[in-house]
């Protein structure tokens, strides 16, 4: 039996009769986009908010709970995830157009849908959505942005449920965006977020769509098993403007491989699993460029993909 399995059989009885999908020792590298990685002590796929909340508040207290979507921008690690993991799926994606040029959407919808959605409805303002591959639930609590716009232009409010179950509401006040980041606590699970756009025209939302589309497929790997972008890029007062990609491009990291990892030749911010890859090799390439950087430049390099679980051969309790 795996060493996440062995620490609390009470966990798993508070969930039995709990619904929706749930599973044991569940694999959790089919779900990241880098396909490496180990498994989730339980993974649970609520099929309805009530179904979650319930979850939430049945769980025993100390029990960790992680919440994933896409995997877009996720590194698991190989000693897997302890305590219950989240996914949501197809429930919690619903688009829906309100009156004066807002959106309701679910956590769980892709952006690349929300923004075609928009697109249909005639609001601008969401094109930027086109080149940020996930769903709105991450795009939200780290302040996504990508081709001149971000979460915090267009954000109205945000749902969610936190760790005891009870609903949660957030403004653009309680949200709190910076660069990259949102007050939004980590153990909230977004469910529903209002967007806010501005009358446009279809054919020229169209247009800009197709735009970012292009300068995405140019720029970046995108048909290889990537996390997206790895590391944010660090203040501009401190870094004389330079983005995380020049800072790793002048440090000599271009095309660096460790092991089956790789760093792209493409577009330097972008780690690579070039096959077969395990997380600790992504994880310990991305540790290698920020050395690197660091020895040359004297800039620390902040990690953006998010990294969860435990390292290889450790369990939790382990010392």
């Amino acid at each position: 039996m795996n060493a996440l399995m062995t620490h609390r059989p009470d966990f798993f009885d508070a969930l039995s009769h709990i619904a929706g999908n749930l599973a044991a020792h569940a694999p959790l590298a089919p779900l990241s986009w880098f396909r490496a990685g180990g498994p989730a002590e339980l993974l649970y796929r609520p099929e309805s908010r009530t179904e979650l909340s319930a979850c939430l508040a049945a769980l025993p207290a100390g029990v960790p709970v992680c919440v994933i979507g896409a995997g877009s921008n996720l590194l698991v690690r190989e000693g897997g995830v302890p305590g219950l993991v989240v996914h949501l799926g197809a429930e919690f994606a619903a688009i829906e157009v309100l009156p004066g040029n807002r959106i309701r959407v679910g956590a769980g919808a892709m952006d690349v849908k929300l923004a075609v959605a928009a697109r249909d409805a005639a609001i601008a303002g969401f094109e930027f959505l086109r080149g940020i591959p996930g769903m709105l639930g991450g795009a939200v609590k780290m302040n996504a942005g990508a081709y001149g716009g971000e979460i915090s232009d267009i954000f109205v409010s945000a749902s969610g449920i936190d760790r005891q179950g009870n609903s949660i509401q957030f403004g653009p006040a309680e949200a709190d965006f910076s660069y990259r980041h949102s007050a939004i606590p980590d153990d909230v699970i977004l469910t529903d977020i209002v967007l806010q756009g501005v009358p446009g025209d279809t054919d020229r939302i169209s247009a800009r769509l197709a735009e970012v589309a292009a300068a995405r497929a140019d720029a970046q790997p995108v048909n290889q098993r990537t996390g997206g972008s790895t590391f944010r890029n660090p203040p501009a007062d401190l870094a004389g403007g330079r983005k995380a990609w020049e800072l790793i491009d002048a440090a000599g990291c271009r095309g660096l491989r460790l092991g089956r990892a790789m760093v792209s030749e493409k577009h330097c911010n972008f780690l690579i699993n070039t096959g077969g890859a395990t997380a600790d090799e992504l994880e310990a390439l991305g540790e290698l460029v920020r050395e690197r950087v660091k020895a040359n430049s004297g800039i620390d390099l902040v990690w953006e993909i998010r990294r969860i679980g435990l390292p290889a051969g450790q369990s939790r309790g382990a010392k």
